[in-house]
């Protein structure tokens, strides 16, 4: 199965229908498995490319087609940051991220723009905030997705400005690194249920 632009996704979980989530017509509701989430990050740096990885530790959302007014929480693993190299992801984990005091990496999802067509490939807009390191920042993201009956795959790719933010740089000496991180996101929703304090917020 293939989006816009070549890019293969990589596995579609079983799809419930739509009218069966408990949510009313026009509110939709997602669940995204870790298992079948992807995160990959890569960072410019003096002589080469570092490329890593995170884990998803678990994301719902739910959104008004009507308003497009959305809620939800996707958390991300801050200490399961992976470039394969120990020495620089204890520096990444110990002076960068201080994973330690910020466990978690957590998208809040505010407003969506799009519609999700009954199949095919089409895209969204996704406006929230990203919290990291402690502090919040206004970001959109833009989705490619393709929605079969069996399920919707979503690739989702975006910088995160992070010594923008307040986070430290980890250049050193003859070493520069750059201040923002490429982040690619394969991952796989299904419709399900919603909590009631979810509902309550895009009502």
């Amino acid at each position: 199965m293939k989006v816009p632009g070549g890019w293969r996704l990589l596995a579609v979980l079983p799809f419930v229908p739509m009218a069966a989530a408990p949510l009313g017509a026009q509110q939709l509701a997602f669940h995204f498995d870790p298992r079948q989430t992807q995160i990959e990050f890569t960072l410019g740096a003096t002589f080469h490319t570092v490329h890593g990885t995170f884990g998803l530790k678990s994301g719902y959302t739910s959104f008004d087609s009507l308003t497009g007014k959305a809620a939800g929480e996707i958390i991300v693993d801050a200490a399961s940051g992976n470039s394969g190299n120990d020495s620089r992801d204890a520096n990444m984990h110990g002076r960068v991220l201080e994973s330690s005091r910020f466990p978690e990496i957590v998208f809040l999802p505010d407003r969506i723009e799009g519609q999700i067509p009954a199949q095919g490939d089409f895209r969204l807009k996704v406006h929230g905030i990203f919290r990291l390191h402690g502090s919040d920042h206004e970001i959109s993201l833009d989705a490619q997705a393709h929605r079969t009956a069996e399920g919707i795959a979503l690739i989702l790719q975006f910088s995160v400005p992070y010594a923008q933010w307040g986070l430290k740089n980890p250049s050193r000496f003859f070493l520069r690194v750059s201040g923002q991180v490429q982040v690619t996101v394969h991952t796989v929703a299904r419709a399900s249920p919603l909590p009631l304090t979810l509902k309550s917020k895009i009502n």
